[in-house]
């Protein structure tokens, strides 16, 4: 009997560290013995530099624009413990819809049956979620994920862009989309942060995956060209990227999220607005007092 092929989106607004936590979680799965794809889905092709010792990759459309036609093992390159690399790419600067490289790209590889013939068991989309229409949203829309999964900071703006992820994934889930698994959250260095996405998920109806620090030992690694996982394997924060992996694969059940609309959005962030002012001036004792 074949294995199941396990297909998960990740996403998260520019600079969250998204691509960050995806490579580390594509390393750790690796270490754990499954053939890893990953699969960066953002124009700037940057997804995979760090499982390749901090170099860069042609992408799809690269490929596209200098040769015409291109078989899928051309894209495909290796890296860390033999986790397979592929961007995807964008268009011309100022030209055409950066979303069009996710849909070529993915094309492409299913057409080509690259997923079958490398016999993977993870293939990792790692997915600008500033924007999740168009060719942003196709891991969702077409139900090529099967689980997707949004990087946070406790910071409102990308909180605000989770919740519009968990809109587009409310919108498609009544026709084959990709569920929510959960949210993993970066950055979180304190108990009024944690406080914050706790209350978050509580109120969309969904989980923290893993809470993971914002933490020096990553910026080390990534200036070395590597993942955490292989440039510090015995530091702290591989062991919670580890864990993250570990929760990734026993988690078998997605669902739909309760976004907040932009008025319930607006007083939840004013509430904790006045919580955080309330603990500044020390008329609130405990940074993770509830609202």
């Amino acid at each position: 009997m074949a294995k199941k092929l396990k297909q998960i989106a990740i996403y998260g607004k520019g600079g969250i560290g998204k691509s960050t936590t995806t490579s580390n979680l594509s390393a750790a799965l690796s270490d754990m013995g499954y053939k890893v794809m990953q699969f960066g889905c953002d124009p700037k092709a940057d997804s995979t530099n760090t499982l390749r010792d901090g170099t860069y990759i042609p992408t799809v459309l690269d490929l596209l624009r200098e040769k015409g036609t291109v078989k899928a093992h051309d894209a495909i390159f290796q890296g860390y413990n033999g986790i397979y690399c592929v961007e995807a790419g964008g268009p011309a600067p100022g030209v055409g819809c950066a979303g069009r490289g996710i849909i070529t790209a993915v094309q492409l590889l299913k057409q080509q049956n690259a997923f079958e013939e490398l016999d993977l068991d993870y293939v990792i989309y790692d997915v600008l979620g500033d924007v999740v229409c168009g060719g942003f949203a196709v891991p969702i829309r077409e139900g090529i994920a099967e689980h997707v999964f949004t990087v946070s900071s406790s910071d409102f703006m990308a909180v605000y862009a989770a919740n519009n992820l968990f809109k587009g994934i409310k919108q498609y889930s009544n026709r084959g989309g990709a569920l929510l698994g959960g949210v993993i959250a970066n950055s979180i260095s304190n108990d009024y942060q944690r406080a914050i996405i706790d209350d978050f998920v509580e109120k969309t109806n969904t989980q923290v995956m893993q809470y993971v620090p914002r933490s020096i030992t990553v910026t080390q690694s990534e200036l070395s060209g590597k993942t955490t996982i292989e440039g510090a394997p015995t530091s702290k924060q591989a062991t919670i990227y580890r864990e993250l992996a570990k929760r990734v694969d026993e988690h078998a059940t997605s669902k739909t999220p309760e976004p907040l609309d932009s008025a319930q959005l607006q007083d939840w962030a004013s509430k904790w607005a006045d919580q955080l002012l309330a603990i500044e001036s020390g008329e609130v004792r405990g940074e993770a007092a509830a609202i």
